[in-house]
């Protein structure tokens, strides 16, 4: 699923569980005409390769590269009508 061009590039990358009863498995959830949903023990980076701060557990990313809190969504999708693409329908299996 391709994000919106800014000029701002981010990452993210895994952190390791700091004990098994905290161990969440990483994921994200694509919002239909809204954000990326992230949760679990990931790390997001800034364009300069730093950890940025993570006050919660699941935060909400940018993908209408319209926000003033990028790489964080801030709700300006819904402000400038954002619309994503719907998913192609599956091939069938024979």
């Amino acid at each position: 699923m391709p994000l919106a061009p800014t000029s701002r590039r981010c990452g993210l990358r895994t952190v390791p569980p700091v004990s098994r009863e905290r161990e969440d498995e990483p994921s994200v959830v694509a919002y239909p005409d809204g954000p990326f949903l992230l949760r679990g023990d990931v790390a997001v980076l800034g364009p300069d390769g730093q950890e940025l701060p993570r006050r919660r557990r699941t935060v909400a990313l940018c993908r209408c590269g319209k926000s003033m809190l990028k790489p964080y969504c801030d709700g300006t999708h819904k402000i400038i009508g954002f619309r994503t693409e719907p998913e192609p329908p599956a091939e069938p299996t024979a």
